[in-house]
């Protein structure tokens, strides 16, 4: 139940964006702030039952998305054209640097960190999509042939160049067949619904989406792809992970050239979603 109220945000975004706008629109300005303090309910769910609720994380979750709207609300009044304002990028550092330098799991159980991030994605969403009404991120969620497409090609020209540099820098190694193949499917589409979607909102849809209308196409394109190259530098090692940092970078630049390509989040997150799970399959 909590994971699912906390995809409801996701979904109807990606679905019926245009009613949810309505929706928030017929609210009185206070409650249209107030409203999405009601993503704690994920947290409440979790926690309660294995009695390991804290207060203070309860008024985090709670403040944080009323927070990010309110900020949001002032940028769409200070920046009505949206060519981008400080305070975009103030939400944006603040969401990305809580994710990635966990700031907020040790509020979870075990294994249910990844919650974290779903929340953080919501308090965006609400704020970007509802109250920002940021236009050209491509949140559609209806699969169309092209993002196929596209999607598949940029994975195409990744894939090489990245296994022949993992391999020569010792970062991936070869498996000769993958372990329980059938479940492959269920890998690539656990990959684009927790990861890939989440990280291509935010770098592509919101990153590189106000980039560009500072910076033009191209360096928007590398900022943000040496952007989600440095948000890696923790994972899988206790320290800076160059190598892996280096890969993403490159991974970010083919990430975007799917999503601008005909701005859609689906292809480059069907891009992104094939590299994981490929990745995880033939390559560690």
């Amino acid at each position: 139940m909590a994971a699912g109220l906390a995809l409801v945000p996701l979904l109807g975004m990606g679905l019926w964006q245009n009613g949810m706008r309505r929706f928030v629109r017929q609210l009185p300005p206070l409650a249209c702030l107030l409203f999405p303090a009601v993503f704690v309910l994920p947290y409440l769910l979790v926690t309660l039952p294995r009695h390991c609720f804290h207060i203070w994380w309860f008024l985090l979750y709670t403040e944080l998305p009323v927070a990010v709207g309110l900020l949001l609300a002032l940028a769409a009044h200070l920046d009505p054209e949206q060519k981008g304002h400080w305070l975009d990028a103030t939400v944006l550092v603040s969401l990305g640097l809580a994710a990635d330098l966990r700031w907020f799991e040790a509020a979870w159980p075990p294994r249910l960190v990844a919650m974290n991030k779903l929340l953080l994605l919501d308090a965006g969403l609400y704020g970007f999509h509802l109250v920002r009404c940021l236009h050209g991120t491509g949140l559609d969620l209806r699969w169309r042939l092209s993002d196929w497409k596209t999607g598949i090609r940029e994975f195409c020209f990744y894939a090489p160049m990245a296994i022949l540099m993992g391999l020569a820098i010792g970062f991936l190694h070869l498996h000769r067949q993958p372990e329980r193949p059938w479940l492959l499917p269920l890998a690539w589409i656990y990959t684009y619904l927790l990861i890939a979607l989440p990280e291509e909102i935010f770098f592509r849809g919101w990153i590189q989406n106000l980039l560009e209308r500072r910076t033009g196409r191209t360096t928007a394109l590398m900022l943000t792809a040496v952007l989600f190259g440095l948000s890696h530098f923790n994972k899988r090692a206790a320290h800076f992970n160059w190598r892996y940092v280096l890969l993403a970078a490159l991974a970010g630049v083919f990430y975007g050239r799917a999503w601008r390509a005909r701005r859609r989040i689906p292809a480059s997150a069907i891009t992104h979603a094939l590299v994981d799970a490929v990745w995880g399959a033939f390559l560690q």
